[in-house]
Order: structure tokens, then sequence, then C-alpha cells
């Protein structure tokens, strides 16, 4: 059991509107075999919210149903990162918690490396030892999360609060290349990994596996759904035509929404707060 998902748009209000609103896509549920595993999930979101970074993890919750309308009803962000998994590496603390926060970066991932034993000590050599020395608990996903740390931080951009979406893509590629290379050379497949990367100013879904795709709402006509029976009063709900928001998500128990565009496998999308504003497309790519 896993999901990732990730907002972004220009009314704080409205990430967790829509998330409430988007029904089974956005519901997690332990499967049959998990519970009679007894198995406990792990959640955490982490957001930007008036410039300062947030986070909720809560490592164990014994629910067999996570939804995240329901985890983020009372958070108003900017940018948002959320995660619900069952522990398959590291055990259920905190510090195996996603999302993962580096300075002004935070990061999810689904999807395990393959006999991560083999590869973690590969991997954390990697690392400047500056960076090795920051890993604080036992997953592939913080080690990958700082392979690409790392290759920013080879690019001189580690430091840098202004890095362009290109700039982490390329960053991610290199990234995704080096794990798959050290994969390789212990006889292992190709990882299948999904993962979200966010700054303040754009987040990043990446699909390696399962699917995962994006919606942007944009506009009254758009958002109004949003809100159901209530009252669309001008002042209770001002400046709707202008508001703009992204949302992307991967790992469906039930298939992804119907309004959502799917990304081909190995594939990138940026959703961006300028090109949200511009009224531009999102930027997909090839990974």
């Amino acid at each position: 059991m896993a999901r990732l998902v990730g907002f972004i748009g220009n009314r704080p209000d409205l990430g967790a509107r829509a998330l409430a609103h988007g029904g089974p896509p956005f519901t997690v549920r332990l499967t049959p075999a998990e519970a009679l595993d007894e198995a406990s999930a792990s959640w955490g979101i982490g957001f930007y919210q008036g410039g300062e970074i947030l986070l909720k993890r809560r490592p164990f919750d014994e629910r067999r149903e996570l939804d995240f309308g329901d985890l983020t009803k009372d958070v108003k962000a900017d940018v948002l990162v959320g995660h619900v998994r069952t522990a398959t590496i590291g055990a259920l603390r905190t510090e195996n918690t996603h999302p993962f926060r580096y300075r002004q970066w935070l990061f999810a991932q689904t999807g395990t490396l393959p006999h991560f034993d083999r590869l973690r000590a590969r991997l954390l050599d990697s690392l400047p030892q500056f960076l090795a020395r920051d890993v604080r608990g036992e997953t592939d996903a913080e080690l990958v999360f700082y392979i690409f740390l790392s290759f920013l931080h080879d690019g001189g951009r580690l430091d840098r609060t202004d890095v362009d979406a290109a700039t982490a893509r390329s960053a991610l590629r290199s990234a995704i290349s080096l794990v798959d290379r050290i994969s390789a050379e212990v006889g292992e497949n190709e990882p299948r990994l999904n993962m979200i990367l966010a700054c303040s100013e754009y987040l990043i879904g990446v699909r390696a596996s399962n699917p995962m795709g994006f919606e942007v709402l944009a506009g009254r006509g758009a958002l109004e759904r949003l809100y159901g029976g209530e009252s669309l009063s001008r002042t209770k709900i001002p400046h709707l035509a202008a508001a703009r928001l992204a949302i992307c998500a991967s790992d469906f128990d039930d298939g992804p929404p119907p309004s959502f565009t799917m990304l081909k496998e190995r594939s990138t999308v940026t959703l961006a707060h300028d090109a949200l504003s511009n009224g531009d497309a999102p930027v997909v790519e090839a990974l």
C-alpha cells in the first residue's frame, strides 16, 4: 500500500479542498493481506506556507483506511507533498517517514529498490561525506533524495535557493541513472520508482513505475465544483476566477480520477507557479 500526492496553487485554501473532493483516488486502503498481517501505515505531509516549510509526519497509524482529504483538512499551503505507505524498508519511525526535507527541498517516493541491503553501502559511498553524514534513516528513498542533492552539489547549485526546474530535472535524471547503474552492477533489475520533488516555486513528478497523472484547475468554472452546494458569494470566495491549482498523484488503488492526464512510463511533469499564472501547459518530458 502506498500513495504519492502533491499540489501547487495560488490559493492556499484550495489544495486540501480538492483532495477532499477527489474521493476514492485520494483514499488509501490496506490490502486484505496487509490487514491480515496487521500491518500499520505511516504517512506524512510537507508543505510550504507563507515562505516556511512545515512537516506533519506520523510513522505509525493503525487505521485501515487513510484519506488525504482528512489528513490535509486543516492545511493551507501553496505547495504540498503527501505520502502514505506500509513499511517495506526501514522501521516505522519518524526518520523513515516521507517526505524528506533538505533546505528548500521536499521529496517522497513510492516503489522499492530490490535487495536494498546489497546497494546501500555503494549508494552511500557515492555521496560527498557531508551529505552522507546527514542521512538519518534506513530507507532507500532518503538515499535516492540525497543522491539528487549530490548532483546539485556537483553543479554548484546545492547552496542556491533559485534553482530552476530544468536544473532540478537534470539532477533527478542523473540520480536515477546512477541508481539504475549501481543496481545493474550488482545484478538487480532496473528499479521502478515514482517520485515527487518540490520547492516553493514548482513541483516535479517522476513516473518510472505505477500510473501517475496530473490535473490543472484554472478559473471559476473549473474550481467551483470543489465547493459543492456552498454559496459562491463574492464575499465568501473572492477572486475565484483568478485561482489556479495543479495536482499530481500516483499509485492509485482503483484507478486515477477520470479528469487526470496520465504520464507515460519513464517521464516527468513539472507544475510551476509561473506557468500556472501565465496559463502555460505543464512541462512533460521523457525521463
